[in-house]
């Protein structure tokens, strides 16, 4: 299994990037797939997750109504989408792949990782 995550860069405060993570090995649409994030000193936090069905999504509170998690099926990729950028949602950002059922925010949780794409948002 590989999740291949990319898309992360730089920018200014209120900007947008685009996140994907490319999977081969597993199919997105048969995994709760999810992304969390890791600031340096501080522990990795969950950031948003995606049903199988892709019929419902969650969001930390801090990323709710700024970023949107969707997914493309025939490219078996998943995207996390994320405007209106703070400063302190720069981090290591991560895709993961859960094979259970139900949504979950704990990255203990997730069976399958990604390498991380770095995002720096200049204030």
């Amino acid at each position: 299994v590989q999740l291949q995550a990319s898309g992360g860069g730089w920018t200014q405060a209120g900007g947008s990037l685009r996140l994907s993570c490319a999977a081969s090995g597993l199919t997105v649409s048969r995994n709760i797939m999810g992304w969390f994030r890791q600031a340096p000193g501080k522990e990795r936090e969950f950031v948003a997750a995606i049903s199988r069905s892709g019929g419902s999504t969650y969001y930390a509170d801090s990323v709710k109504g700024r970023f949107t998690i969707s997914r493309d099926n025939a490219k078996n990729t998943v995207y996390l989408q994320m405007n209106s950028l703070k400063f302190e949602d720069t981090a290591v950002y991560y895709c993961a792949a859960d094979v259970g059922i139900y949504l979950k925010t704990d990255a203990r949780e997730y069976d399958y990782w990604g390498q991380g794409t770095q995002v720096t948002v200049s204030s």
